[in-house]
Formats: C-alpha cells, structure tokens, sequence
C-alpha cells in the first residue's frame, strides 16, 4: 500500500513538473537586418540565411523575430534605418555591406553585430584583426579587393583582345576606394587600361555609361557594391545594347542576362551568418569569433548572352565555369 501511495505521488510529480515546463513560454529573440540594396536583389541570400537559421532550431514568429530594412541602394538612408533597428532593443544586428555595419557600429558600440559581406573589415576600421576581431563586430569577409585581380584576368581570357576596361564603382563608398586600388594594380600586371567609371548617387549611371562609350572601353567590369547591385538591370541593358563584354560580382546577374561572374558563393556566405547569430544568441561575445574567409567560389558563364552581342568564348575559359547557361 505504501508503495503505491508513493508511485502515486511520484506520477503526480513527474506530470506536473511537465505540465509547468511546457507552460514556459519559448525565449523570443530578435534579430535585425540591415541591407544597403533592395529587397529583391537579397531574395536568394535572405533565404539561405533563413534557411541556416532553420537548421540551427530558429523558427520565425516561434522564437525569433526578424527586422529586415533596406537602403535601396541609398546609403544616406543607413544611419536612421540603423538607429531605427537599435530602438527596438535587438539581441543582434546583422548587416551585409560595409557601409551598413558602419552606420549600426555608430549607433551602437554594445549590440553584436554580424557582417555578411565585407570587403576589408580590417582595412575599414570595422575589427581590430581577423583571428580576434574584438568589440561588438564579427562575421564573414568576401576578400572583395583581392578578387577584383581574379575577375579582370578571367575577363581578360574571355575577351582576349580587350585592352582598355571601363570599372563601375561607387566613390562615396568607404571600402571601395581599396577595391580600386586593387582593381589598378591587378589591371597593371593584365597590361590592361583601366578606366574609372564612378557613380554616387542613381543619378550618375547615364553618365557613366556615356562615359564609358565615349572613351571606346571594350569590356566593362561592376563593383560588388549595394548602389551597382540596385541598378543592375540598368546596367545589363546598357552592356547588351552596346555589345560590351562584362564581369559582375554576382550570379544572380549573370542569372538575369549579364554575361559571366566571379565570386564567392554568397548563398553559402549568408546560411553561414545564421551560425555566427546561433552563437551570440547562446552567449558567445563577437569579439572571441573569428572572421570567417570565403570556402567556395563561383565563375559563371552566360552563353546565351554571349551569342548576343557576338562574342566566343573559347573552351578553356569555359571548361573552368562552375556554370554555364545555354
């Protein structure tokens, strides 16, 4: 009988101890989002990095929220979208371009911040290195300025008899004055022209583009950079009606009719972040996590376009693409 009492009373115990642990209301994190272009140049990398969150145990209106903004490509909108994300009391704050960690690291210097793509964190003031980045900034480079030499080679294999190339980039952009000294040097070594296609503001493509026409650049090379990323399809339309051979900085372009990239697999970059949020979100301090370097990269090729605007791409060049659309 007294066994039974005491069974008894162990099964009620072990019940409402259940009963009292399912009533605990699921921790709700908040995760803000800072993106410099617009929301559908970030579908595909907002989705990985989605999904990346989902494989860690994060279901959104479950027990995290999301806070995305987007600049549009207009950086003077950053620094109140950014104090906007600090209002609302957030446990992290991730941003994708330098401009964007710029403007969330000046209104707050206590928040984690999780950058996405990053051409020179350390370069740009953003970490003190990369092993120990140190205060409130971590997450993931795209080597950016050292690419830049790998796409004017592959440009110029592609476009063998190419000497003079026109870079599109953004001046009033803090990280992207290293990208064109780099760009300069790699092009030396190329015995390639390079010639500055600078743009501020959306109002300076056309120019650029006459520009561009003007001085007979016979390729044309974009910055990875949230301004150039917004104006894309401007850009495409103006390669194709010129004939002009160009390399990107993203597949998504090459996807949408330009004709071949080189770059780091930003869907990877992106599902990658969710794990840097995982670990500040169970205690971790940014500055004990390490800058993470690109693994993967992608060199795509559009044939299609190619045949456009009358260029044969040799099979060489072809037999290195990670993709090549028909």
């Amino acid at each position: 009988m007294r066994r039974s009492v005491i069974y008894l009373l162990l099964t009620v115990f072990l019940l409402t101890f259940s009963l009292v642990e399912a009533q605990q209301p699921t921790k709700l994190h908040r995760i803000g989002y800072l993106l410099g272009a617009s929301s559908s140049f970030y579908t595909a990398r907002i989705d990985a990095f989605q999904q990346g969150l989902n494989e860690l145990g994060y279901t959104e209106g479950k027990n995290i929220v999301i806070e995305y903004r987007y600049a549009d490509g207009k950086a003077d909108r950053l620094p109140a979208l950014a104090v906007e994300l600090v209002r609302l009391k957030l446990d992290v704050i991730v941003a994708t371009t330098t401009p964007s960690v710029l403007a969330v690291k000046k209104a707050s210097a206590t928040i984690p911040i999780v950058f996405v793509s990053v051409a020179d964190p350390v370069a740009s003031g953003l970490v003190a290195s990369l092993a120990r980045p140190g205060g409130n900034i971590t997450g993931l480079t795209i080597l950016a300025p050292e690419l830049s030499g790998k796409r004017l080679e592959l440009l110029k294999e592609a476009v063998p008899k190419a000497t003079r190339v026109a870079f599109l980039w953004n001046s009033a952009n803090p990280a992207q004055g290293l990208l064109w000294k780099e760009s300069q040097a790699a092009a030396q070594e190329l015995r390639l022209q390079l010639q500055s296609l600078e743009v501020r503001s959306s109002n300076d493509f056309e120019n650029a583009f006459e520009a561009a026409l003007r001085e007979r650049a016979q390729a044309l090379i974009t910055a990875p950079e949230p301004l150039i990323n917004t104006h894309l399809k401007r850009i495409v339309e103006f390669a194709a009606k010129s004939r002009l051979p160009a390399m990107y900085a993203g597949p998504e372009v090459v996807d949408a009719g330009g004709l071949m990239s080189y770059a780091p697999d930003y869907t990877h970059q992106y599902r990658r972040a969710a794990t840097y949020v995982d670990k500040i979100l169970k205690g971790a301090k940014p500055s004990d996590l390490p800058i993470e370097r690109p693994m993967k990269f992608e060199f795509v090729i559009n044939l299609k376009t190619a045949k456009e605007i009358g260029l044969t791409i040799s099979p060489n060049v072809l037999a290195r693409a990670d993709k090549v659309i028909k």
